[in-house]
């Protein structure tokens, strides 16, 4: 089932996006040389093999320029493209076609580079209990669809905000005077219905914490020896995940330790963006 996003979490970053890119005398070029009762037919082409990701999002923007477009989805989110494959159709005047095809074409080749790279990690993994996760490493405005994204591509998301979870970690711990008082303190303050979890970097620390109740454990920078002792210690008793020096190359051998989850940092703020055309057909 492909993940869902609401427009209104999208709306407002793709009107601050068209804003920013019309400027305070739109679109100078088309307004200049193209007739404004041109009409056009445009394609999004993808020019690589990837997984769709954040269509309606970058579809918005023409629909906000131009309500009467005709648009219509070849692959809707979630589908597994090729290059030269056709993603999305966009019919009617040209001229706000060519002024929202550049915002159009950011968002979507971004999101769908982050759900290409997910799937191609969750499907390095497959066989093992692992799931992989995002963190709070988002581009500033774009958490709700780069999470989104991590969704679309088989992953979970970690943490959406400061306001979701408790997660302790390291400069928390030294600041608290320690594990033991940051997780009291941490149970006096939160709710019933919050999360709370601890960073911990080395064995010792995490034998320390299995004698406090907490929910999960964030196993930083641990090679995979190291973190299959630590999910033995755990023995079920919290969530374990697996963060830090994570690769491509690396992440299967971190998966088949047993950890619960895996989180990445990169997948949102240094995917590789998805390489998508749009194409206006001639005739």
């Amino acid at each position: 089932m492909t993940a869902s996003l609401y427009p209104l979490l999208y709306e407002d970053l793709v009107r601050a996006a068209l804003k920013e890119d019309l400027g305070l005398a739109g679109d100078l070029t088309t307004e200049a040389c193209v007739p404004a009762d041109a009409r056009a037919t445009a394609l999004f082409r993808a020019r690589k093999a990837g997984v769709v990701a954040g269509i309606e999002p970058a579809l918005s923007a023409f629909r906000l320029l131009d309500p009467s477009l005709s648009i219509t989805v070849k692959a809707p989110d979630g589908s597994r493209v090729n290059p030269g494959d056709t993603i999305a159709v966009v019919q009617g005047a040209a001229r706000p076609i060519l002024s929202g095809e550049r915002v159009a074409l950011n968002l979507l080749g971004r999101l769908c580079g982050i759900a290409t790279e997910t799937r191609s990690l969750v499907d390095r993994i497959e066989g093992t209990r692992a799931t992989i996760v995002c963190t709070r490493k988002t581009t500033p405005g774009l958490r709700a669809l780069e999470k989104y994204a991590v969704r679309v591509g088989g992953g979970g998301n970690h943490r959406y905000g400061l306001d979701d979870a408790v997660l302790i970690k390291d400069n928390h711990l030294v600041a608290a005077g320690g594990v033991r008082a940051a997780v009291t303190n941490a149970r006096t303050r939160a709710g019933h219905m919050v999360k709370v979890e601890v960073e911990v970097d080395t064995l010792d620390q995490l034998a320390e914490l299995l004698a406090l109740k907490v929910d999960a454990v964030l196993l930083d920078n641990m090679d995979p020896p190291t973190l299959r002792k630590a999910v033995e210690m755990v023995a079920g008793r919290m969530v374990t995940e697996a963060s830090g020096g994570v690769t491509p190359e690396t992440i299967r051998a971190i998966a088949e330790t047993g950890v619960d989850l895996i989180s990445l940092g990169w997948l949102t703020h240094s995917v590789k963006n998805f390489d998508i055309g749009l194409d206006f057909e001639q005739g």
